[in-house]
């Protein structure tokens, strides 16, 4: 099982009351929040190993270089020079070293590469794991990587963190009209404004949809742009067209790295904690109660 941590931090954030506050006030909702949904995680699926995969860099410049509008307007206006700080809310940042420390200390490993995001090591992860995975996250861009044949899937919260939708290639398709690699090309013809991708303008999900069906690939519809006798309309010709420059580099900003250099760790889900002692000194500074005994006792089954 793989977890896209700040994904899903995000999601306890909003989806848990910022009345839920530590001993000393300080909001703690995305760090129980987060706690317990890695316990129904866990009580739910059991799997053999579980990763926390971490954004080292939300926002790669090898990414921007190709695609400027890469996730432009998340960047915090009052950053200062070096990597872009992306806007989070004033009480979500000093939840997040909690978090790193709480996983720490349970030993659930945490997993980043520098310059990447949390889905490239996801997507390593996911292409070399030798059984079935579950990538639990928010991020429609993962669907890319399901996967029958080898039993990948997503989970897929749909109503903040209480309810998951499991999406494999059946999903996939009766949703989109694609498989796990045509995701990628459908979300680099279609945009996403929530990562800045402006997408071909005029071919919206369902035609970019019918365009891969009918094409095979995003290779394939860029070679009927040239070819007179290719069933394409003449808007659809010229949108393609004007949209040469961006479709020959969106892919490579859209498609997950799958090949990352990654640190070593553990993969395999504790049954105890490993530092108890400094789970304790946390649990009783963050008043994680109830929320760190129900991932216990889950991870004690």
């Amino acid at each position: 099982m793989l977890l896209d941590t700040a994904s899903l931090y995000f999601r306890a954030y909003f989806g848990v009351p910022e009345s839920v506050r530590a001993p000393d006030g300080t909001p703690v909702n995305a760090v129980r929040g987060l706690l317990d949904f890695i316990a129904r995680l866990v009580a739910d699926h059991r799997p053999d190993d579980l990763v926390a995969c971490l954004d080292e860099d939300w926002r790669p410049a090898w990414r921007v270089a190709l695609i400027p509008s890469y996730k432009a307007h998340r960047v915090a206006e009052e950053h200062t020079a070096g990597p872009d700080t992306e806007t989070v809310p004033d009480t979500l940042s000093p939840q997040v070293p909690v978090i790193d420390a709480v996983l720490d200390a349970l030993g659930i490993a945490r997993v980043g590469v520098p310059e990447h995001e949390a889905d490239d090591v996801i997507g390593t992860l996911a292409t070399h794991a030798s059984g079935p995975v579950d990538i639990v996250t928010g991020d429609r861009d993962l669907f890319q990587l399901i996967d029958d044949a080898r039993g990948v899937r997503v989970l897929y919260p749909v109503k903040g963190m209480s309810t998951l939708a499991g999406f494999d290639g059946a999903a996939l398709r009766e949703k989109y009209g694609v498989d796990g690699p045509g995701y990628a090309d459908l979300a680099v013809l279609r945009g996403d404004p929530s990562d800045g991708l402006p997408g071909v303008p005029g071919i919206g999900e369902k035609t970019a949809a019918r365009l891969l069906d009918r094409f095979g690939d995003l290779a394939g519809i860029r070679a009927a742009v040239d070819d007179p006798r290719a069933a394409l309309t003449p808007a659809q010709r010229k949108r393609l067209a004007e949209a040469g420059e961006y479709l020959a580099v969106a892919p490579r900003v859209v498609r997950v790295v799958t090949d990352l250099k990654l640190p070593a760790h553990d993969p395999a889900l504790p049954t105890a904690p490993r530092d108890p002692a400094a789970l304790e000194a946390l649990d009783a500074r963050w008043g994680l109660g109830g929320s760190l005994t129900r991932l216990l006792t889950a991870l004690g089954r």
